[in-house]
């Protein structure tokens, strides 16, 4: 009787275990697969992914492992788990050339680069991987109807960059007087728009050099101050030739009269 009861008991409870609970604990492969697949459509991505993650082994190269591994890709995406994702739809591409979903997968690994991309003011190793990839996925679907998704995120991480470069840039110039060293602020400022000759931040970029040329200058040696303040003055020609109205206007000037006036000690 009491083992009548017990038995009773086990299968009262296993009769009470959910289905993703029997799969989990099951050592049938089709029976986790179901399950899995069903979890993925009823968008529970995190039961899903336990359930594909225990399979994963013993599904390669059967004839149902494109669809589960581009479920479990796409399980982990939703999920916004993206180092995976990113890894997971990469080999998905690789594994599956030909799919259907090959092109969507490969779209997708490179997007979840970009999510993985960190505020500008962070190291941007992730930036520049991100556009890695999308630059791949761009140069290997030209047609791609994801193309104006992945040109949008390219550019979004390409200012993210720019940025970046010019914060550094601008650090150069807000220490400069506490190093001593406009020369490095000049050089990095100058840097900055030859790398990014597009940029948003181009006026207030040539109005810092040219106050770095300028402080520079005058902050010279008597044998490097003539060279340097007519350098100064070519700067201040770049800034009003890209914008005449600059908003800069005028503090330039103020600094525009101060080299003509060192000029002219300089020739008398």
């Amino acid at each position: 009787m009491v083992r009548i009861f017990y038995t009773l008991i086990v299968a009262l409870l296993l009769a009470s275990c959910s289905p993703f609970q029997q799969a989990l604990k099951s050592d049938d492969t089709k029976l986790k697969y179901d399950v899995a697949e069903k979890m993925y459509e009823k968008e529970k991505y995190a039961k899903a992914i336990r359930l594909f993650e225990q399979i994963a082994p013993s599904y390669r190269g059967k004839p149902q492992a494109e669809k589960m591994f581009y479920m479990y890709s796409m399980a982990l995406y939703k999920s916004e788990q993206y180092y995976t994702a990113g890894y997971q739809f990469e080999s998905f591409t690789s594994s599956y050339p030909r799919s259907s979903k090959a092109e969507e997968a490969a779209f997708l690994s490179a997007k979840s680069y970009y999510f993985l991309s960190p505020r500008y003011s962070l190291d941007q190793v992730d930036t520049y991987k991100a556009l890695e990839k999308l630059q791949a996925f761009i140069d290997r679907y030209p047609n791609s109807e994801y193309m104006p998704e992945a040109n949008q995120l390219v550019m979004e991480l390409s200012r993210k960059l720019e940025k970046k470069a010019y914060e550094i840039a601008r650090q150069y110039f807000d220490t400069a007087e506490y190093f001593g060293d406009y020369n490095a602020a000049f050089k990095t400022l100058d840097n900055f728009m030859i790398d990014f000759p597009g940029t948003e931040l181009k006026e207030d970029a040539l109005y810092l050099k040219f106050e770095a040329s300028c402080k520079l200058a005058l902050n010279s040696v008597e044998s490097k101050m003539k060279e340097r303040l007519g350098r100064a003055k070519e700067s201040y020609g770049d800034l009003i030739k890209y914008r005449p109205d600059t908003k800069y206007k005028a503090d330039a000037d103020k600094l525009l009269e101060t080299i003509n006036t060192e000029l002219e000690k300089i020739s008398k």
